[in-house]
């Protein structure tokens, strides 16, 4: 084939309008006749129905994928099915990807020229790489930051966890599905003095 595809990752933290862009991208190929899909890991369980959601309020219908979903064999599925190459795959939250799904879209990037943009976090709220966010780092073709502002005007890091009583939370499983409640994009030095406070209030004596 002649086609020359790439695989994207676009990665940013909570709150920079990583899933706005991508569907901001599929209504543009909606507009242009390109011929685009779609896709969501299943894990993020906060929509009951298969759509992809921004935090302003537009949406758009989706195809989920499972843990044992294997990619290029859908894509293959997909092109019997338009009887066509599909020009472009969107996927949102590609941080849940396993490590082999990311290979599989690279696949379909190489065996069938079509174009795969992943749109995800970089890290876990321990700043701990996720596996998908990983695997992208190591085999994307192009790799783009989308960059936001923590409150004070630093770029933003780190995807903080919350816990009820508003301190960062330094423990507990790496995948825990939540909006503003649960997350804040902080920088790395207003993550780290947080702690540090966090430390120091804990260790001081009852009076």
């Amino acid at each position: 084939m002649n086609r020359k595809g790439k695989l994207y990752f676009r990665y940013g933290t909570m709150g920079s309008a990583k899933t706005a862009l991508l569907l901001t991208t599929a209504y543009n190929f909606e507009e242009r006749g390109m011929r685009y899909v779609c896709m969501k890991p299943i894990i993020d369980t906060r929509d009951t129905v298969n759509v992809i959601r921004s935090r302003i309020g537009i949406e758009r219908e989706c195809r989920w994928i499972h843990t044992d979903t294997d990619l290029y064999m859908l894509a293959q599925e997909l092109f019997e099915e338009s009887m066509c190459v599909i020009d472009w795959f969107l996927i949102d939250e590609a941080q849940f990807l396993t490590t082999e799904q990311v290979d599989q879209l690279a696949r379909v990037v190489d065996d069938y020229g079509s174009n795969v943009i992943c749109y995800g976090l970089r890290t876990d709220f321990r700043t701990r790489l996720f596996e998908g966010s990983q695997r992208l780092f190591e085999i994307a073709d192009t790799i783009d930051e989308i960059k936001s502002t923590c409150t004070c005007g630093r770029k933003t890091i780190v995807n903080a966890r919350i816990g009820a009583n508003g301190d960062f939370v330094e423990e507990g499983a790496q995948v825990e599905i939540g909006g503003d409640d649960r997350y804040m994009a902080v920088c790395r030095k207003c993550w780290r003095n947080k702690r540090i406070e966090q430390a120091t209030r804990d260790t001081l004596p009852l009076i």
